[in-house]
């Protein structure tokens, strides 16, 4: 009957993941015909890269079966998955950039003729590949690191295809992409389409989704809550299935202040090479979220304000005051403290004590050699003996849970290394707090803490920036919201809002959010 549908290139059947414990992956089933662009949709989080470690061969799942072609396999490492024949194309590209598309694409399998590597046939079958695919412009023997970044995903699925892959996992493909390339990139997943492979396209981006997909699947906390023809679903049904819960089961309570203090921070303008035309203000007393998906520009607008990546255009005040936030140093000395989304390579020096973890911030903000520009709040500038005693303090304050203060902060748990950062800063009386992913990889006990303790310090008259990629985190604590998507603010919601008008914004739909 030509009614009846393909039988599925990949079944993926009550596949589930755990990792220390904690669920990643449960009872997940997806199937991919010959042919078809299937998308992968849901949050941050929510187990859209596990699922495509599990099926390219990097992670084995704890329960549940995945057949290829009709039959099931375990794949043991990733090779074992490119031989039985997937392939994947990361949002980082793995290729060397020193040498030619046709050396990339046979790295570790070129082809020998009397003991040498046979660099006619690798050249003419790599031109073969191209051709294949529409791509026979592109020079087999030109050097990948002067490609641009587009041309280099075209290398990556010759590579696959040249491991005669029948299934490509994209993952992000477009991240770093302009939009004559995007469409470029069309073309050739339609091209790939057309000759039966299958590919699963994992993307935030709603309008590739529905530009490309036949089906969308939508993971959420490690579920499949929903498989969906395209044709039949619109944008805001798609956010309904990625969002799925109510706030208020997850923030009970939670006092916001009758009244704000003054405007604490201004930006007009600003940008560097990450950001463009950042204007916000944020108020003492105010918990300002920052929200958008990953590499929108979150947490390159927490560095600029504490001088990591500077702003190299546009204007910043504090308190009425112009300020050059330079370099961190700079930061600290207007008031800036900074809790980092990275906290095991920027946040902690593992093998240093829980006290000298404590005790950087205060070391690294000497007086100025002028004499001035330094922020005067407690603990700038006073002694050793008198900021020991203030962290200590602060360290009893937030409830760490450590065997001393001598104990290496690296045999602590996420939570209460975080606890230590925090009384770092805190221990400076900073009048800014930027905080990015601050109950990142923490323990629900130490995130409520967490929230109190932001919440309070906002009460207390701090101003607080906080970047969150957990919706009902940045809900939840966030007086206001403002949403980055492509380095840019793309909006800003009042208290209130709506994880469907945080989502809306930032994946770029047509869908006006409230606000």
């Amino acid at each position: 009957m030509s009614g009846l549908l393909p039988s599925p290139l990949l079944a993926l059947r009550g596949i589930g993941k755990s990792f220390l414990g904690v669920r990643v992956l449960d009872g997940v089933d997806l199937q991919v015909r010959p042919g078809e662009v299937h998308a992968v949709v849901g949050e941050n989080g929510a187990g859209k890269s596990t699922l495509m470690k599990v099926v390219s061969g990097v992670h084995r799942p704890d329960e549940g079966t995945v057949e290829f072609a009709g039959a099931p396999r375990t794949f043991r490492s990733p090779r074992e998955a490119r031989q039985a024949g997937i392939g994947i194309v990361y949002q980082e590209l793995t290729l060397l950039p020193e040498r030619t598309v046709a050396e990339n694409v046979f790295l570790g399998r070129e082809p020998l003729r009397r003991g040498l590597v046979d660099r006619r046939a690798m050249l003419s079958r790599t031109a073969e590949l191209l051709a294949s695919i529409g791509e026979g412009s592109l020079p087999p023997d030109a050097c990948v690191g002067r490609l641009g970044v587009a041309q280099q995903q075209v290398v990556e699925i010759v590579k696959a295809l040249s491991l005669d892959a029948r299934l490509l996992i994209m993952d992000e493909p477009t991240a770093a992409l302009a939009d004559h390339e995007v469409d470029q990139l069309y073309a050739l997943v339609r091209r790939l389409q057309e000759q039966g492979m299958g590919v699963l396209y994992v993307s935030h981006r709603l309008k590739e989704v529905f530009d490309l997909a036949g089906r969308i699947t939508v993971l959420k906390d490690g579920r499949a809550v929903a498989t969906l023809d395209t044709a039949d679903t619109s944008a805001d049904q798609l956010i309904r299935h990625m969002v799925g819960r109510e706030l208020s089961s997850y923030y009970p309570g939670l006092a916001r202040p009758e009244e704000l203090g003054p405007v604490r921070l201004t930006v007009q303008g600003a940008g560097n090479r990450k950001l463009r035309g950042i204007d916000l203000r944020l108020r003492a007393g105010q918990v300002l979220g920052v929200g958008g998906l990953q590499g929108s520009g979150r947490s390159a607008l927490a560095r600029a304000l504490f001088g990591a990546a500077p702003f190299s255009t546009g204007q910043v005040t504090i308190d009425g005051a112009p300020v050059r936030l330079r370099s961190p140093r700079a930061a600290m000395r207007a008031g800036i403290a900074y809790v980092s989304e990275d906290r095991k390579g920027e946040g902690i020096v593992a093998g240093q004590s829980v006290l000298d973890n404590a005790l950087l911030a205060g070391r690294a903000l000497r007086p100025a050699r002028d004499g001035g520009g330094a922020w005067t709040g407690r603990g700038a500038g006073t002694s050793r003996s008198a900021r020991t005693a203030r962290v200590r303090e602060l360290l009893a304050a937030v409830e760490l849970r450590a065997a001393g203060e001598d104990q290496e902060i690296r045999f602590l748990s996420g939570g209460n290394q975080q606890k230590v950062v925090l009384a770092r800063w805190l221990a400076l009386a900073p009048r800014i707090l930027l905080f990015d992913e601050p109950t990142r990889g923490i323990d629900v006990g130490a995130k409520s803490a967490i929230h109190d303790l932001v919440r309070r310090l906002a009460r207390e008259g701090a101003a607080v920036l906080m970047v969150s990629s957990e919706l009902p985190e940045l809900l939840g604590m966030s007086d206001r919201i403002v949403v980055m998507r492509d380095g840019r603010i793309a909006g800003e919601l009042p208290a209130g809002a709506t994880e469907e008008d945080v989502i809306a914004l930032a994946v770029g739909t047509e869908r006006e959010a409230a606000g």
